[in-house]
């Protein structure tokens, strides 16, 4: 398995990789209509453009000439000495293999050396990804509702793993 950081010429594999993971990932703790628009709103090509320009680093994962997961994060998030991963999917029929793991151990690593303390990242919280967060040394540090228009929130924990 191979990581490498994301081109504007690769947004494309983001948006596919999302359409394939996000249907199982949220259908049953969000409506169709609420998962369309957050499609729209975090996948669009113009608001990935736009969080690539606004520091955000994607890794595309790749294995055996296929890509099988993505991740974004942010070094000193908001002026912090903290990463923040704000997005780590991988495909259903790759997950339990480590992937994800194995992407979270590649961002600590960048985050490390670029002297930040920890990771944090934002998990809805009826998510099963929780546990597998909780599993990988991250903690709930908060909670909160996040307002994204259109009448949804994001209703999430704030979780953290000292590095």
């Amino acid at each position: 398995m191979t990581f490498s950081v994301a081109s504007i010429s690769q947004l494309e594999i983001i948006q596919d990789l999302a359409k394939a993971i996000w249907p199982d990932a949220y259908s049953k703790i969000l409506s169709n209509e609420q998962l369309d628009y957050m499609m729209e709103m975090m996948y669009s090509f113009d608001s990935l453009e736009r969080q690539l320009k606004n520091n955000n680093v994607f890794l595309l994962a790749k294995e055996d000439n296929d890509f099988i997961g993505f991740a974004s994060y942010e070094l000193n998030f908001q002026n912090s000495n903290k990463t923040k991963i704000h997005k780590l999917y991988v495909l259903t029929n790759v997950q339990g293999k480590g992937v994800g793991k194995k992407m979270i151990l590649h961002i600590q690593e960048i985050a490390k050396k670029n002297c930040n303390s920890a990771l944090i990242l934002n998990v809805n919280k009826y998510n099963k990804a929780k546990d597998f967060y909780l599993h990988n040394q991250f903690e709930i540090a908060d909670s909160l509702v996040v307002d994204i228009g259109n009448g949804y929130v994001m209703d999430d924990f704030v979780m953290e793993k000292k590095i």
